[in-house]
């Protein structure tokens, strides 16, 4: 049941980051931005979200106090500060609004990662895959939002809005009731001192934390920017497409990762996070290096879209299915007393290459086409040689 309730909990919160995008054109009819305008207003949250992980993360917040109530307090004040974004009143005012919004999700995401990892005592890679899996579906929702939005009058965007918040204030509510697990408590009275409030970085002493976090790395180098090319891919096939069916293909093809996720945390009980992490990097650096040879093969000029649409749901799901399986072999690898400082602090440096990866290679695209997915390569090959067998016990 408490990892149901994380999972569910997980959604809610997150459901901060995701549902404003869909209500970008709406935001920008309203307060005249230009296009450069809306990528402040994206890349805002990306920036309070990196700012916040590092703060948790250095500080050792998540280890030093109650998980549970900083998950709580975090989702109460992302909801207000989202709720507040329909009286932003321009630009600016709304910027400030997601990056607090942004900051409150670092105390949501791998917070709640390390509210899993005590409550699934050896068994973290089926909780923290149902709690991935959850936020995939989360990072697909807008798509989907925006695909109805083409299909029906809608409801008014700012319902859209404050519903995101009345769920993360319900995230927030159900994890109070939870709290810790009470192992997790019983540890904590050994986490405090100076020394934790640098957790995070201690944690990369570790050999098997190092290894786990250096292939989560070069995971977050291409799932993004994967994502983000979803919709230029299909786009590049079938130039035709219209807006509600690029929306609900782009849905799909991200909101498959979810499922994945709870499939390979099953996996991972029988062969091992790592195994299943290393099958997901081999997916996909197999996928990046095919698909430049046989997407114009699966989507010739004229044909169905269907193959296409398979292989690239297929990579989708491999580029996620490991990301769980990554902090539950960090998790393991780390004392109790600072696991949530270090998954914190991974995360903060995942997001952030994971943003130069969007920023480096999403402009490549008009030039390079379908052998951008080449650049994606480097990141599931880094992240296989970091989880090659080790030499003595670890990962």
């Amino acid at each position: 049941m408490p990892t149901l309730i994380l999972a569910i909990a997980e959604l809610f919160g997150t459901a901060l980051w995701f549902t404003p995008n869909a209500v970008l054109a709406d935001l920008q009819a309203l307060w005249q931005l230009s296009d450069a305008d809306l990528g402040w207003l994206t890349g805002a949250v990306q920036g309070g979200f990196l700012l916040g992980t590092l703060l948790i993360g250095l500080g050792g917040l998540a280890d030093r106090l109650d998980a549970s109530r900083l998950f709580t307090a975090c989702c109460l004040l992302g909801a207000l500060s989202n709720a507040l974004l329909p009286w932003a009143g321009g630009l600016w005012g709304a910027v400030g609004l997601r990056v607090i919004t942004g900051m409150c999700l670092a105390g949501i995401y791998p917070v709640g990662m390390k509210l899993m990892v005590g409550w699934t005592p050896g068994k973290s890679g089926l909780g923290l895959a149902w709690l991935v899996g959850m936020l995939v579906l989360g990072t697909a929702l807008p798509h989907g939002l925006r695909g109805l939005g083409e299909l029906s009058a809608g409801i008014p965007w700012q319902g859209g809005i404050w519903g995101a918040s009345l769920l993360a204030v319900a995230g927030g509510v159900m994890v109070w009731r939870l709290g810790e697990a009470p192992e997790v408590r019983q540890a904590k009275q050994h986490a405090g001192g100076p020394g934790a409030r640098l957790a995070g970085l201690e944690a990369f002493s570790i050999g098997g934390f190092r290894r786990a976090a250096s292939a989560y790395f070069g995971h977050m180098w291409e799932l993004y920017t994967l994502w983000a090319l979803l919709p230029l891919m299909l786009l590049a096939a079938a130039p035709g497409l219209e807006t509600a069916q690029l929306a609900l293909l782009a849905f799909t093809l991200i909101a498959v990762g979810g499922p994945a996720c709870w499939l390979g945390g099953a996996l991972s009980q029988r062969v091992g996070s790592r195994r299943v992490a290393q099958l997901g990097l081999a997916g996909s650096a197999l996928c990046c290096l095919a698909y430049p040879l046989l997407g114009p093969l699966l989507a010739p000029a004229g044909g169905s879209l269907l193959p296409l649409a398979l292989f690239l749901a297929l990579w989708s799901a491999l580029a996620v299915v490991d990301s769980p399986q990554f902090s539950a072999l960090s998790a393991a690898a780390c004392p109790a007393r600072i696991v949530g400082s270090a998954l914190t602090l991974q995360n903060a440096i995942g997001f952030a290459i994971s943003m130069l990866s969007l920023i480096v290679l999403i402009p490549l695209w008009q030039a390079l086409g379908p052998w951008l997915a080449w650049l994606l390569l480097p990141g599931p090959l880094v992240g296989l040689y970091c989880l090659r067998q080790p030499r003595a016990t670890g990962i």
